[in-house]
């Protein structure tokens, strides 16, 4: 049975601003609770990731994978997560233009815990985690 969340956050910085900061691996343990974040295989977490890339996010003991799998330039961001913890996980950030023009971000997910019965619990922890992902994510932006 595959379970959601849904998280939102408002930015003072312009899309193309947020959707950059989205594409470089290396500024997410700057506005996030991720400890440290890398790449698989060659390529500079610092540098914009594209489509098929795959990066390593480490916060405390655990390891997520996570694939991007589609982008729309400073509109969309959308990935996998490719480890173990999930038979199926995507993930959504969702950038839209507010009137003011800063950016509405809609971070959402969709997703299937291996363990039965544990999916309120992994819906009630993804909500948490991702609202501090897109909170972060609108303060660093509008300070870049």
């Amino acid at each position: 049975m595959p379970y959601s969340y849904a998280v939102t956050a408002r930015s003072q910085a312009r899309p193309e601003a947020v959707y950059s900061t989205l594409l470089r691996a290396a500024t997410w343990p700057s506005w996030s609770p991720i400890d440290s974040a890398g790449l698989d295989g060659d390529g500079d977490p610092a540098e914009p990731q594209q489509v098929g890339d795959t990066r390593i996010f480490r916060t405390g003991k655990g390891e997520a994978r996570e694939r991007i799998v589609e982008l729309v330039a400073d509109r969309l961001f959308v990935y996998e997560n490719v480890g173990d913890m999930f038979r199926s996980y995507r993930g959504t950030v969702a950038l839209a233009e507010t009137p003011e023009g800063g950016t509405d971000i809609t971070w959402t997910g969709v997703f299937e815990p291996k363990l039965p019965l544990t999916g309120p619990l992994w819906r009630w922890y993804l909500t948490r985690f991702m609202g501090r992902m897109a909170v972060g994510l609108a303060a660093y932006a509008a300070k870049s």
